[in-house]
Parts: C-alpha cells; sequence; structure tokens
C-alpha cells in the first residue's frame, strides 16, 4: 500500500512552499496573489495522487471533528437500537459520524463513556442517562452541547427530550383493570425517571379504577429479561396462582414473564384464563403470540429526530434549551 501523501509531498512534488499548497487547497491563492499555473500545478498533483487532508488535520484547523456521541444504556435494547440506527442515519445525512457508547444503566460506566466521547473531541452527546442530576455534566463538560434523552434529569442547563411514559400507561392499565380484582406490575429500577413515570401511571390508574394497591404484586428490579423472570415466579409464588392481569414496564420483561409461563407450562392457562396482559414497549411478534398483549409504542423516529434537531439547535446557540415530551402509541389487541 502507498504512503498516505502529506502537505509537505505535495509542496516537493509541485515544487513550491507548504504555505503555497495550504493556500490552493484553502481557496485562498488569489487572495495571497498565487498565479494561476502555480495553482494548476499543484492541483494537477494533488489529483493524481488522490491527496485529501486528514480528519484530524481538518478538525485541528476547524475545532470541529464532525463526530456526535451517543450514550445509551443497552445497544442490545431494541428500543435504544432502534434510536440509535435513526440517529446514525440524521448524523450521516447531516455530515457527522456517530460514536455510541453502552452504559449497561452503571454510572461510573456512563462517566467513562462520557470522558472517552471528551477525549475523542466530539462536537455534540446525546444522552440517556442513568443519573439522576447532571452534576458529572456541569464539573466535565465545558463547551461541548449535551442533549438528554428518554429519561429526565434534574438540570438547568440541559436540554431534555422524552416520552410520555406516565399518560400512556395510566390509559393501557385502566383498561386492563375494568372488571378485575387483581393486577400485578413489574418493572424497573425506581431510580430511573420512566420506571417511576411507568410504575406512577399504574398506580393512579389502580387506584383511580376502584382497587387498592397490593404491594404483594409490585415488583421492582431493573429491565433485564431475566428479572422479568424473577419477578413473574415471585408473583405466582405470592398468589399461589396467576394474577387476574399484569403491566410489565418493558419489553425485555415481559421476554423474562413469557419465558417463565413456557418453563413453566402455563402458557395455555394465561390464554384460557384469560390473564389480561400488557407492556411498555411494542414489537411486531406480539402480533403472533397466542395470548393477546396490549402495548405502548415509543416513537423512536421522533425521538431521534427531535434530539438530534435539539443539538443542531444547541451547537448554533449554546443558550438554546429545550424540554419535550412526546406522546405514545397504545396498541389493543385484546377482543
Amino acid at each position: 500500500m502507498s504512503k498516505k501523501l502529506k502537505l509537505a509531498d505535495i509542496a516537493q512534488l509541485a515544487a513550491v512552499s507548504k504555505s503555497t499548497v495550504s493556500f490552493v487547497l484553502n481557496g485562498h491563492a488569489e487572495k495571497h496573489r498565487i498565479n494561476k499555473e502555480t495553482v494548476a500545478r499543484v492541483l494537477r498533483v494533488v489529483e493524481e495522487h488522490n491527496y485529501s487532508p486528514s480528519v484530524y488535520a481538518r478538525a485541528l484547523k476547524s475545532k470541529k471533528t464532525q463526530t456526535f456521541g451517543l450514550v445509551i444504556p443497552d445497544l442490545t435494547n431494541m428500543g435504544f437500537a432502534t434510536i440509535a440506527k435513526a440517529l446514525e442515519q440524521l448524523c450521516l445525512t447531516a455530515g457527522y459520524q456517530l460514536l455510541i457508547a453502552s452504559t449497561d444503566d452503571d454510572p461510573l460506566q456512563e462517566q467513562k463513556a462520557v470522558a472517552n466521547l471528551i477525549e475523542r473531541q466530539v462536537d455534540g452527546m446525546m444522552v440517556a442517562s442513568c443519573l439522576d442530576s447532571d452534576d458529572y455534566y456541569q464539573s466535565h463538560i465545558k463547551d461541548i452541547p449535551v442533549v438528554f434523552f428518554d429519561r429526565e434529569v434534574e438540570s438547568e442547563r440541559y436540554s431534555e427530550i422524552t416520552t410520555d411514559a406516565y399518560d400512556s400507561t395510566k390509559t393501557i392499565v385502566s383498561a386492563l383493570v375494568k372488571d378485575v380484582s387483581e393486577c400485578a406490575f413489574i418493572g424497573g429500577q425506581l431510580s430511573l425517571s420512566p420506571s417511576r413515570e411507568r410504575y406512577q401511571g399504574f398506580v393512579d390508574a389502580v387506584q383511580e379504577g376502584g382497587q387498592s394497591l397490593q404491594p404483594e404484586l409490585v415488583f421492582n428490579q431493573d429491565y433485564q429479561p431475566q428479572s422479568g423472570y424473577e419477578m413473574m415466579q415471585s408473583c405466582v409464588e405470592n398468589l399461589g396462582r396467576l394474577p387476574a392481569a399484569l403491566f410489565t414496564g418493558s419489553y425485555s420483561l415481559l421476554e423474562g414473564v413469557l419465558r417463565y409461563l413456557n418453563e413453566h407450562n402455563l402458557m395455555a392457562d394465561a390464554a384460557q384464563q384469560p390473564m389480561r396482559i400488557a407492556t411498555f414497549d411494542n414489537y411486531s411478534v406480539l402480533d403472533c403470540l397466542p395470548l393477546q398483549i396490549d402495548s405502548i409504542e415509543q416513537d423512536c423516529q421522533q425521538l431521534a429526530v427531535k434530539t438530534f434537531d435539539c443539538l443542531q439547535k444547541t451547537l448554533s446557540n449554546k443558550d438554546y434549551k429545550s424540554k419535550m415530551s412526546i406522546p405514545a402509541h397504545i396498541h389493543n389487541r385484546r377482543r
């Protein structure tokens, strides 16, 4: 493989100075009264050797790297994967490269990811944070724009783009608990704002439906499928049977619930009883199951568009700040 030419190599081949080459490539030849023959000679060498300045050289000159950072909890989570894909396309269209880091909802890992992106001199960051405040960002980030999305973070400085989890959960659970004696809840970490909103929507729907909240049917852990399995097991053991109704705070938790039902030969019972089920998150596989499961679909495309748009506006105006909640869509499958 031939060696990539540097500015000095172009200057030597064209028999001019490095500054002359720099002026020509940056469109300043006329300003510095460089004659047309010299310009043509430099451009001919550039074309013959397919020369292009390095990303780092352009970044050094412009003080921009044309890169954005994306910090998310889990790239295997289908919701975050969908958002990441949409953001990557938006970045490419706008001439940016997207650098993605996962945190596993670990605060220290998030801080390391952010520090690594700062070292790579990203022009801005979009973060689904597991932190409960923006203290780390305030103290470690000076001039890099940051937009928080999906999760709310206590912040007077940064923008937040989220999904309206409370209203959608309250609406779907209100229908779920109608004419049933009980409803179980399986959710994630209450330290995260989406978890709190989904839980509060559940509580208000149950109580406004005339039922009392049953603590033995409320479970919160994290969003791993194994946690869904374990919480469903505890629920069945507490009752000695399947609950009349169930709401899961994410599709990943629902996966664990369904695996538990399948491994304990309870899938048929759940379908015949029938046990009412609803979940946050929506995927097309829910249309193919023997159980009729209502679901809440986040508008991942809109969440990505608004987050990206907010970051671009913050790049142009460091004082720009937005707080936006995007409605979710409910899929009713129960007849």
